[in-house]
């Protein structure tokens, strides 16, 4: 069997991405030429602080062609891990839909745990998520200086719309 070249290899993966995302990724035409147009889009649009006149340092979910990214959200109030992480999932649910997406729809999830002991009643409460027949891919870590804002979770994801 001949061994493909990098570059065979890459254009593979780009085409396979193409597929994947519906045509959604600009792809190359034969002659070379990118086609479709890729836009970013934040929900909600991200206008000026009034008080500073500056751009907010990130948006909570930012589109590109059809994926949608969405920032982490943690529970910044007082309670256990299984109140936090079904807030969280409910936060970011609202934030899928208002979007025009769905939990169905989300590929890719990160989880940060405060204290890595809560896993197993954070996954508890995760294993009820609306993923639909096939879970998304995820990530699990518990970062060494803890969540901001003493959240005992945050999490984040990738969708597709």
């Amino acid at each position: 069997m001949e061994q493909q070249s990098r570059r065979g290899l890459l254009k593979n993966a780009a085409k396979a991405a193409v597929i994947a995302t519906g045509g959604a990724v600009a792809a190359k035409s034969a002659s070379g030429q990118v086609t479709g147009k890729l836009e970013k889009k934040s929900y909600p649009a991200q206008p000026a602080t009034p008080a500073t006149g500056k751009a907010p340092l990130f948006s909570g979910a930012v589109s590109y062609g059809n994926l949608l990214f969405l920032a982490g959200v943690g529970a910044h109030f007082q309670g256990t891990i299984e109140q936090h992480t079904q807030h969280v999932l409910e936060e970011l649910e609202k934030k899928l839909v208002s979007a025009g997406s769905s939990m169905e729809k989300v590929l890719k999830v990160n989880v940060y745990l405060n204290d890595l002991k809560d896993y197993d009643a954070m996954n508890k409460v995760y294993a009820t998520g609306k993923w639909g027949s096939i879970p998304p891919v995820r990530t699990t870590i518990s970062p060494a200086a803890g969540i901001p804002g003493n959240s005992l979770v945050e999490i984040d994801m990738i969708a597709y719309i």
